[in-house]
């Protein structure tokens, strides 16, 4: 018999149009975010010390510019095998996070 786990993940969208004067794995790195080690590569920015809760990010080129989907990781995966954590999506403290992202890349842009 085998189990399944479903996992559903939305992410906040945060969209950008045009060219910019660098990549976007610079910029956003220049706003304070690392990379992760991660199977897909993805960048993290930690809000303490501890290793959690810290913001989760990844990056999509797209045709005419790229964007970052966002959440926030309040603990670590609590599966073993799996990436189900316990995450953030949406609220106030991912849409201020959003609004500073958009506000660093907006430097960068040409």
């Amino acid at each position: 018999m085998y189990s399944v786990f479903l996992l559903t993940v939305c992410y906040m969208k945060i969209f950008f149009e045009g060219q910019y004067t660098m990549r976007p794995e610079m910029i956003l790195q220049r706003a304070g975010y690392g990379l992760a080690r991660t199977r897909v590569p993805s960048y993290q920015r930690r809000l303490s010390a501890h290793v959690f809760p810290r913001f989760h990010a990844y990056i999509d080129v797209t045709d005419t510019g790229f964007r970052i989907n966002l959440h926030l990781d309040q603990k670590a995966a609590c599966y073993t095998g799996t990436s189900a954590h316990s995450g953030e999506y949406d609220g106030e403290l991912i849409a201020r996070e959003a609004d500073r992202i958009r506000a660093h890349v907006s430097q960068y842009m040409r």
